[in-house]
């Protein structure tokens, strides 16, 4: 009979209580870059910005800390938004999205209501989204061209067919009329020769209103005519036959003039005034002519109070010399400049001053492109970028690893740059403000390691650290790559700081472990370097010395086969304000660093890689233990990862081998196959008949000594614990191997006074051998209340309680497939918890964090947070070791996410959702950080019309991408 069946009902009840008050899993809001961005458009009454991808998302932003996300059940990519001018809805509070429209196979009309929970009482943010079909024909209903009219009561949608429709309401549904080409151009005398053929006018490329008469309507069609259509007399008053073909249309703000670009890399001005037919236009420039140049794919002009208007092309260049460059051109008076971005260009749009964002000259240029967000300050001479507050290219150079730090204080956090002034203020920021300073660390691929605000909604860049500047690379730190020379044509000049190209790969920061009470940061790479930095306010110019570690101790059998170690610069550096170099540790053999650890209270770091692992005094800067953990088979542990391919290979071809032997084989005894199977049939019922499992548990199979890898160091911890005996506590250094080892050492520091001059020592204390052999992730000393031990300097700074000295300590080891407490100093199993004997699932991230209750601020408890190679998250108790919690996260096919995940100390998380975006989630009832906003739409009379800002939908270079088009 089973314990649980005598527990008390009401014991369990109180239990479940406290699990609810403690524990809740909820995926929050999402950090960085959202991936494959396909559509652009900008509300200057709300000051918000949207953003489509091609996997159906919508986000919205507006002042920092102002977001809203939504996502479409269909997995089709959003090629145009548009917000609806004036359309604020009564609706039921309930309704979120419906679906209207054109109700063709390859093109839907969606229109997003954001309801009450975004906007103020039941007032509704009207967004139109045009989606696009993931597989289907090109089609003569396919929307190519969308007009929202600013009097709210009209929207016009131009079709590859050259079909205009008109929507008189929109509402819950939509009442079209249709403008067909012929009534639109009723005489083809007056065209120009060429426009023969069975399609005259191709498709609608633009549909562009009057900004000073509403009632008429500009239709640009894909040939190049241009017609400007009476909604009020029903017919068309004027056309323009521009003989290259359409790209995008502009109607200045005096409604005297239109800018039309083509795709010969020309643009030209027309004048509008009067009725009939204009054969030449009034200017036809082609501004990077003479040889054949790229389309000009979008144009816009904006006066300014004093002075000549702005002038912005996309696109345009030269194609035979710069055809493979992106960019955007911006001319004002005599200034001239062709930004030039190192990704796609997707839309963009200028933001002006003024009280109606409409009227005033231009302050900043959007720029929306593949891989990340820039924004110009056109009011500041030099036309700087302004660092974004969000939206931030978390991939400008490919994220290899995390580190969160919890509880930055104030004295630190002052010393690290902040955003700037943003110009987007839409809405308001409703969230709290955020209990405490966080910071999250990301490593990258180029060598360098960036510093963000991870306190809130937004994840700001507050700090760059580049360690490039050690070391001798093919790329001179001093290059400078964005100013174009003097006289140079075009004038181009780099913009935006994605650059996924890395000049050496060994640069790549593997590990990351920051003090943040000390100001000291360690960072190890690709190569096996070990940097130590310190954070000063000043700049310095100093040397960096190396102290090699040999972690092969001299074994002459293994042979390195990967990549050599990097030059370290011997002339000093100059290393601006922030952190600093002082010290460097590089292991031989140069293999990536897979462990590290820092305790700046003993200036102390470890470190550990695929052959060992070995211990630094950054004080004295001298090597204090060097360990190797290599087995005679690991020899893949001597191969880099060149070398690696080459024995995946081997290992195909002997596996075909040998399914090749055992077909054979079973060719041969295919007579006595059905007999031996039912022996062995028989020999299995046996066995599992003597094996004395729990219901709910499996026999975990014991790993071979001869698997790879086995000496690959997977975890460090510093500990002041009893090693030799229950009555003396000494600090001691802890490492976990991939094969189940770990190893303990005695510390013994000098005296503060003479921790200069006389050596620390490491002796050899205890060492244990998991009986199954499953690789250590995680190792935890618990005191005599079985709580964590405190982190280095946090009890000095009266942020912990000092650790329990008096009762006995407890070792928590922690592999793929269990949960183990010792007890110290014997090193006696006590406990354990076997999590892959429960559901089959392995260990893959591990994290100490404290819980605190919803209800009572003096209630929490401490608890592991796990994460499995299934993708669940599980909460584990301490120090009872007992599962409290289990929540699905992540699919257990992203490999990748499941690999970048890092928690915090207080519950929550942050994984890795594509290249350039986080996403964040909580596993704590109590500490959620959330978006909380609010958007006031202004209230419009209807009939009313509204000062147009910007032109409708996004540029033609998006619109017929392969990827995106229907």
């Amino acid at each position: 009979v089973r314990m649980k069946r005598f527990r008390r009902h009401g014991q369990e009840s109180h239990r479940d209580r406290i699990k609810q008050e403690l524990y809740g899993f909820n995926k929050t809001v999402e950090h960085g870059f959202p991936h494959q961005p396909s559509a652009l458009v900008f509300s200057p009454s709300l000051q918000l910005l949207a953003i489509g991808t091609r996997s159906g998302a919508i986000k919205l932003y507006g002042a920092p800390g102002v977001e809203f996300m939504g996502l479409h059940d269909e997995n089709a990519a959003v090629t145009q938004v548009h917000f609806l001018p004036q359309q604020v809805s009564g609706c039921s509070p309930h309704t979120h999205t419906y679906c209207t429209g054109l109700k063709s196979a390859v093109a839907t009309l969606y229109l997003m209501l954001y309801s009450q929970l975004l906007l103020k009482k039941t007032n509704f943010l009207c967004v139109l989204i045009i989606l696009g079909a993931p597989v289907a024909p090109p089609s003569v209903t396919r929307v190519t061209a969308v007009l929202t009219h600013s009097s709210g009561d009209m929207l016009f949608l131009g079709t590859e067919g050259g079909h205009v429709f008109v929507s008189n309401a929109l509402t819950t549904s939509l009442s079209i009329t249709m403008l067909k080409p012929n009534p639109v151009v009723p005489s083809l005398c007056s065209l120009p020769e060429d426009y023969g053929g069975r399609r005259i006018l191709e498709h609608v490329e633009s549909l562009q209103e009057n900004p000073v008469n509403p009632l008429q309507v500009l239709i640009g069609y894909g040939r190049g005519i241009m017609v400007i259509w009476d909604l009020e007399r029903h017919s068309a008053v004027k056309h323009i036959p521009a003989t290259q073909q359409l790209e995008s249309v502009w109607w200045t703000e005096d409604g005297g003039h239109v800018l039309s670009s083509h795709s010969d890399g020309s643009y030209c001005r027309w004048m509008v005034a009067g009725e009939g037919t204009q054969s030449e236009p009034e200017k036809s420039e082609v501004p990077y002519g003479h040889f054949p140049c790229k389309a000009i794919s979008k144009i816009i002009q904006l006066p300014t109070e004093q002075g000549p208007p702005f002038l912005f092309l996309s696109g345009g260049m030269p194609r035979a010399s710069y055809g493979d460059r992106h960019c955007i051109s911006v001319i004002h008076s005599k200034t001239h400049v062709a930004l030039d971005f190192t990704s796609r260009i997707i839309d963009f749009f200028v933001i002006r001053d003024g009280p109606d964002h409409t009227g005033s000259d231009p302050s900043a240029l959007v720029v929306l492109v593949e891989e990340e967000l820039v924004v110009i300050d056109l009011q500041t001479e030099g036309w700087p970028v302004i660092q974004t507050p969000y939206l931030v290219p978390l991939h400008c150079s490919a994220i290899t690893c995390s580190h969160h730090v919890s509880a930055i204080p104030l004295k630190m956090w002052e010393r690290v740059l902040s955003a700037g002034p943003w110009p987007i203020t839409g809405g308001q920021n409703l969230s709290p403000d955020a209990p405490q300073r966080d910071l999250l660390l990301t490593g990258h691929e180029d060598g360098t390691v960036r510093f963000w605000d991870a306190s809130g909604v937004c994840l700001y860049p507050m700090y760059k650290l580049s360690t490039a500047g050690v070391f001798l690379t093919d790329a001179e730190p001093n290059d400078n790559m964005n100013q174009c020379t003097e006289g140079e044509w075009p004038p181009f000049r780099k913009v935006g700081c994605f650059d996924p190209y890395s000049d050496d790969p060994r640069l790549g920061v593997q590990k990351i472990h920051l003090c943040k009470y000390s100001g000291y940061l360690t960072v190890a790479g690709t190569a096996g370097q070990i940097l130590v930095l310190e954070l000063n306010d000043e700049a310095a110019e100093q040397t960096v010395e190396a102290t090699v570690a040999d972690l092969l101790q001299g074994q002459e059998s293994f042979r390195w086969k990967g990549h050599t170690r990097l030059e370290v610069r011997e002339e000093p550096v100059t290393f601006p304000p922030g952190f600093q170099p002082f010290a460097l540790v590089q292991c031989q053999p140069p293999a990536v660093v897979t462990a590290l650890t820092l305790h700046s209270e003993w200036k102390l770091v470890t470190f550990g890689t695929s052959h060992g692992f070995g211990l630094y005094d950054y004080q004295q800067k001298s090597n204090v233990l060097v360990r190797c953990t290599l087995n005679p088979s690991d020899q893949l542990a001597m191969e880099g990862p060149l070398s690696r391919v080459k024995s995946i290979k081997k290992s195909l071809r002997q596996s075909f081998r040998r399914i090749r032997r055992s077909r054979v084989s079973l060719r041969k005894h295919h007579v006595n196959s059905a007999a031996k199977v039912q022996e062995a049939n028989a020999r299995l019922e046996a066995e599992l008949a003597e094996m004395e499992l729990a219901p709910v548990q499996r026999k975990i199979e014991a790993r071979s000594s001869d698997d790879s890898f086995t000496g690959l160091v997977r975890t460090l911890y510093f500990a002041d614990t009893f090693l030799s005996d229950s009555s003396h506590h000494t600090p001691s250094l802890w490492a976990g191997t991939n094969g189940g080892s770990v190893f303990a050492y005695q510390l013994r520091l000098p005296p503060v006074e003479r921790r200069s001059e006389d050596p620390v020592s490491a002796h050899p204390a205890k060492e244990i051998q998991l009986m199954h052999r499953a690789p250590v992730v995680g190792i935890v000393v618990l005191d005599g209340h079985g709580s964590p031990l405190p982190e280095p300097l946090e009890v000095a700074h009266d942020l912990a309680r000092s650790a329990d000295m008096q009762g006995c300590h407890q070792l928590l080891v922690i592999s793929e497939e269990q949960f183990k407490v010792f007890t110290l100093p014997k090193v006696s199993a006590k406990m354990k918890l076997k999590l892959t004997a429960i559901d089959g699932s392995r260990v893959r991230r591990v994290g100490v964090a404290w819980f605190g209750s919803s209800r009572s601020e003096d209630y929490g408890e401490s608890g592991l947070t796990v994460l499995t190679n299934q993708g669940d998250l599980h909460v584990v108790s301490l120090p009872g070791v007992k599962l409290q919690v289990q929540y699905p996260c992540i699919r257990r096919e992203d490999v990748s996410g499941i690999a970048s995940c890092v928690f915090t100390k207080h519950g929550q998380g942050f994984y890795l959702i594509s290249p350039s975006e986080f996403e964040r989630f909580s596993l704590s009832a109590r500490c959620v950080v959330e978006p909380r906003s609010l958007v006031e739409v202004p209230s419009q009379t209807p009939g009313t019309t509204l000062p147009r800002a910007q032109p409708d939908g996004p540029s033609v270079a998006h619109r017929y991408t392969p990827t995106a088009s229907l």
